[in-house]
């Protein structure tokens, strides 16, 4: 749904999330948004790192995605040490400066 006089434009949100449940609420939640959403679901920190990287073949024509919601606990990599990667990796903390590696337009 979107507001009268409201933008067009999609916002891309990567959940990070491991709860199903969770993911349905979430869902559920941006369904009555006043404005358009594309959500895309990592279940683990691990593959949260691989979208946002674009690491692998399903991976490689992902959206950078306007907002990431992190769980804190998740198997295999948690919430935490995916974050303090994120802003270890300079094309992740400022993607502008390094727009032809993740295919962002800067």
């Amino acid at each position: 749904m979107k507001e009268e006089g409201g933008s067009d434009r999609t916002v891309e949100v990567l959940l990070v999330e491991d709860s199903p449940g969770d993911v349905r609420l979430t869902r559920e939640a941006f369904r009555d948004a006043y404005f358009s959403v594309r959500l895309h679901v990592a279940t683990d920190g691990l593959e949260a790192m691989a979208f946002l990287r674009r690491e692998g073949e399903k991976n490689v024509h992902v959206p950078r995605p306007d907002i990431i919601l992190l769980d804190l606990n998740l198997p295999k990599m948690d919430g935490r040490e995916a974050l303090a990667q994120i802003k270890e990796d300079p094309r992740l903390k400022d993607p502008d400066r390094h727009p032809d590696h993740l295919g962002c337009r800067g």
